[in-house]
């Protein structure tokens, strides 16, 4: 009889001479199910179930995938807003899966951070644009008082926020200027990595051109790597280097955007590129409308074997029962899929 419950612990093989930040080996973010009277743990939501990922320094890796795929909170477990079930999160040579909230304090929390699809759920609106700006540096004890006042003004310029602004409070911007405000905010402590959660979603489609153009133009100037996480393929295709594609708590594809995007190995990821809309060059072929059936499984009780296999219109029998290793089918290619064994 062929087991149910291989598990997946392939971890990314990296180039040894590449300059990476961030690895991410079998991260799992599982949450309780409670129920009755006495609370009882009746299972589990698998949030996010056995992923492996890397970014370099200096890049951007784009996360996309329809809502409830776990990528949101696959986001929030790296940086510990949640606490991950299991696995390991390398960042700079050390596992932040480990360390304790006061290492997390002195380092982490410094040299990552994080910004969130809506601005004004995450400003104090009690506090004024100078109060939230200054908050890192009091929060972490660092310049003079006229120091941080000299910051706040760079912070202004550099997400290009009018300095006359900064006795405002939150609700006297829109909704472009919150997200300036929320980035200003990341940057305040020269961070290395920015997680960017659905950063765009909420806004118009010109404002998010300007606030993509903007951490275009600072990660050039500041060296920053970013993980973009977005379920607008459009957006994803334009600001990263490298796209994860996930499904039901798993990354079932990993490569360079022209590869994904060009020639994308995965069943699921093939359905995805084949909904977006786009303009064909004299010549080119038109790519195939990819229709899956029946409904996204729960989480709670996700299927065995590839979590995939019940909307796959390629799935086989080994599908069913087997979880499919992610592994390098290409020059850094990775996939979960049986049909690349």
């Amino acid at each position: 009889m062929i087991s149910t419950d291989t598990q997946n612990t392939n971890t990314i093989q990296k180039d040894s001479s590449s300059d990476y930040l961030l690895e991410v080996r079998g991260l799992k973010k599982y949450f309780p199910i409670k129920a009755g009277l006495l609370q009882r743990n009746v299972g589990n939501v698998k949030a996010v179930d056995d992923i492996n990922l890397f970014i370099k320094k200096g890049e951007t890796l784009g996360i996309v995938g329809e809502s409830g795929c776990g990528k949101s909170t696959a986001g929030r477990t790296l940086i510990r807003l949640y606490e991950p079930t299991e696995g390991e999160i390398i960042f700079k040579g050390r596992d932040i899966a480990k360390m304790s909230e006061s290492e997390l304090r002195k380092t982490v929390r410094r040299d990552i951070q994080m910004v969130f699809q809506d601005p004004f759920a995450t400003l104090n609106p009690r506090k004024t644009l100078r109060s939230i700006l200054k908050e890192p540096y009091n929060t972490h004890n660092l310049f003079t008082k006229k120091e941080r006042e000299e910051k706040v003004q760079e912070l202004l310029e550099k997400v290009g926020l009018d300095p006359s602004y900064i006795n405002r409070y939150p609700h006297e911007f829109s909704g472009g200027q919150r997200q300036r405000i929320g980035i200003a905010r990341a940057l305040a402590l020269n961070p290395e990595l920015i997680i960017a959660d659905e950063a765009v979603s909420a806004l118009d489609v010109s404002i998010q051109a300007q606030i993509i153009n903007l951490m275009q133009d600072l990660q050039k100037e500041m060296g920053l790597s970013y993980i973009f996480i977005s379920h607008d393929l459009s957006v994803v295709r334009h600001i990263s280097d490298r796209v994860g594609v996930m499904y039901l708590g798993k990354m079932m594809e990993l490569a360079s955007k022209n590869d994904l995007y060009n020639e994308p190995l995965h069943p699921y990821t093939q359905a995805l590129l084949s909904a977006v809309p786009s303009t064909r060059r004299k010549g080119q072929v038109k790519r195939e409308r990819i229709v899956l059936k029946g409904e996204l499984p729960s989480p709670a009780n996700p299927p065995t074997g590839c979590v995939f296999h019940t909307r796959c219109p390629a799935a086989m029998e080994s599908c069913k029962q087997i979880i499919p290793e992610f592994k390098e089918v290409k020059p850094n290619h990775f996939v979960a899929c049986h049909l690349y064994e």
